[in-house]
């Protein structure tokens, strides 16, 4: 498996293995950001956001909608997109750090947490979900 730093990113497809991106943890950032590259787009979310999700799937005890939208459109309540953006999550609100590209948190970060051995996760063509190990 890569290190996930910059020199050595973690090689991730998202659920339905449709889309190829990488993702590396910036620890010198503030606060420390896992960063996103998908083509020539640059996401980042919070580095917290490995141990708090898979801990909120824990929580859930059952599969979970991933839900992914960007950041200006609706979410369906329930599922991990959802609980990416909601002010009652350990950070009160987005994992995405990066204005305009806050969303899609229930896409790229589930995969990750797959990799890492945290969760579950479909690869069905729509509406894939997780649940924590």
């Amino acid at each position: 498996m890569s290190a996930g730093t910059k020199d050595d990113p973690w090689r991730l497809t998202t659920a339905p293995g449709t889309s190829e991106y990488t993702m590396y943890r910036d620890d010198e950032a503030d606060p420390p950001a896992l960063v996103c590259q998908v083509g020539s787009t640059r996401l980042s979310y919070r580095a917290s956001a490995i141990d708090d999700l898979a801990q909120w799937l824990r929580e859930q005890g059952d599969w979970v909608p991933l839900g992914a939208a960007d950041e200006n459109k609706p979410v369906v309540a329930g599922t991990i997109e959802a609980w990416g953006r909601d002010p009652v999550n350990p950070v009160g609100g987005w994992y995405g750090l990066r204005k305009g590209y806050r969303g899609r948190f229930g896409m790229y970060l589930p995969p990750l947490l797959e990799q890492l051995g945290l969760i579950e996760l479909t690869h069905d063509a729509r509406n894939n979900r997780a649940r924590a190990k």
